[in-house]
C-alpha cells in the first residue's frame, strides 16, 4: 500500500491530541460534578446521564477524524497499466557563450543572467521537450532535445566562455547547428531561442535565418546587453580580474547589436525582445507566441496507474460517525 500524500499523515499527532482534549473534558466533567455533590448525591443529580454510552461517543468521534486523515492522504494499493501520452513543443534554447557574455552591462553578466532566464522558463514548460545549444567561435549540442528539466538544468550550471574550445562569434553555425537537430523532428512548429549580445564577427546568420525559414523554423532572439556597452572583464592566468584588450592594447567594449538579431527574427516570422531588469524575454515569447503554437504527440508510453483506495476509510469513517449519531447517553426512565 502506498499514499498519494503521505505527509498528510502527520496529522495524526493532531488527532492524538484531539482525543486527549476530549477526555481531558470528560475528567473535568466529573471533578466539576465532585464539587457540584457529594458522590452518593451524585446517581440523583445526573442519574439519566449514562457515561459509559458518552465514553463511546468520544472514542468514536477520534476514529472518524482518523478515518478522515487517512483517507485524505489517499491510500492507494493494486494498479494497472495505462497508456500515456504527452503533447508539447520542441524548443531549442542557443546561448551565446563568447567572452562578450562576460560584460557586466547586465548583473551579474550577460551570460549568467541568461542561464537565469532559462531556469525560470522551464519553470513554466510543460510536456515541451527543451534543448541547449552552446556556440562562440563555433557550435555544438550540449543537451539535447528532453523533458528531463533536471538534466536540462545540470548543462547550464556547466556552461561557461570555456565550453567552447573555438572563440569568437559566430551566430551562422549556431542556427545551423540548431536546423541540424530539428531534421529528424515532425513538428509542425519549430522553435529556436537565440540569446546573445548580437554581436557576430564572421558567419552570415541572416542567409541562415532564411534557410530555417523555408525549413519551419521560428527563431526568436533575446538580446542581453545595452547599446551603450560596457568593458569585457575577464579572469587572468592568476585568477584576478581584468578588462580585455585587442592586439593593439586597446580596451575592448562590447555593445548589443539589436539591428541583426531584428533582421533575424523578421525572417523568420519570430520576434526580437530586449531583455531587462524586470522582464527578461523569455516568459514573455514563450506566454505570447509559443503557447499558441499546435503541440504534437511527443511520446506513447505505458505508465503504472495506482488504484485509489480512500473511499474504504472515508466510508468506514461515515459509517461511525452515523453509529456516534444513534448512540444516545441519557437513559431510558
Amino acid at each position: 500500500m502506498r499514499f498519494e500524500y503521505p505527509e498528510i499523515l502527520n496529522l495524526l499527532w493532531l488527532v492524538i491530541f484531539f482525543a486527549g482534549f476530549l477526555f481531558w473534558m470528560r475528567l473535568r466533567r466529573f471533578r466539576l460534578l465532585d464539587r457540584f455533590a457529594q458522590n452518593h448525591l451524585l446517581s440523583e443529580v445526573a442519574g439519566t446521564v449514562d457515561f459509559k454510552k458518552d465514553k463511546i461517543k468520544r472514542i468514536l468521534l477520534v476514529c472518524v477524524v482518523a478515518l478522515s486523515v487517512v483517507a485524505l492522504a489517499r491510500p492507494q494499493w493494486g494498479f494497472e497499466w495505462q497508456e500515456s501520452k504527452r503533447q508539447g513543443l520542441d524548443i531549442l534554447v542557443v546561448i551565446d557563450t563568447s567572452r562578450s557574455m562576460l560584460t557586466q552591462d547586465v548583473k551579474p553578466n550577460r551570460l549568467e543572467r541568461a542561464k537565469m532566464a532559462v531556469k525560470d522558463l522551464l519553470k513554466k514548460v510543460r510536456g515541451d521537450r527543451v534543448g541547449v545549444i552552446a556556440f562562440a567561435g563555433d557550435a555544438f549540442l550540449v543537451c539535447p532535445l528532453t523533458v528531463d528539466y533536471s538534466g536540462v538544468m545540470l548543462t547550464l550550471e556547466d556552461l561557461s566562455t570555456d565550453t567552447m574550445p573555438r572563440g569568437g562569434t559566430n551566430l551562422s553555425v549556431a542556427i545551423k547547428e540548431a536546423m541540424k537537430e530539428y531534421d529528424n523532428v515532425p513538428s509542425k512548429y519549430k522553435a529556436i531561442f537565440v540569446l546573445t549580445d548580437g554581436e557576430n564577427l564572421e558567419g552570415e546568420p541572416f542567409i541562415f535565418a532564411k534557410k530555417a525559414k523555408m525549413k519551419g523554423i521560428k527563431i526568436y532572439c533575446v538580446g542581453i546587453g545595452t547599446q551603450a556597452g560596457e568593458l569585457i572583464q575577464i579572469e587572468n592566468v592568476l585568477g584576478q580580474k581584468e578588462f580585455l584588450k585587442d592586439e593593439n592594447g586597446n580596451f575592448v567594449k562590447s555593445r548589443l547589436n539589436e539591428k541583426l538579431l531584428q533582421d533575424i527574427a523578421l525572417a523568420t516570422g519570430g520576434i526580437y525582445v530586449r531583455a531587462s531588469g524586470a522582464q527578461f524575454g523569455l516568459d514573455l515569447i514563450y506566454e505570447q507566441e509559443l503557447t499558441k503554437m499546435e503541440k504534437r504527440e511527443i511520446a506513447t508510453k505505458m505508465e503504472k496507474k495506482f488504484l485509489e483506495r480512500f473511499q474504504f476509510p472515508l466510508g468506514i469513517a461515515c459509517l461511525v460517525l452515523f453509529v456516534e449519531m444513534c448512540v444516545v447517553i441519557r437513559k431510558k426512565e
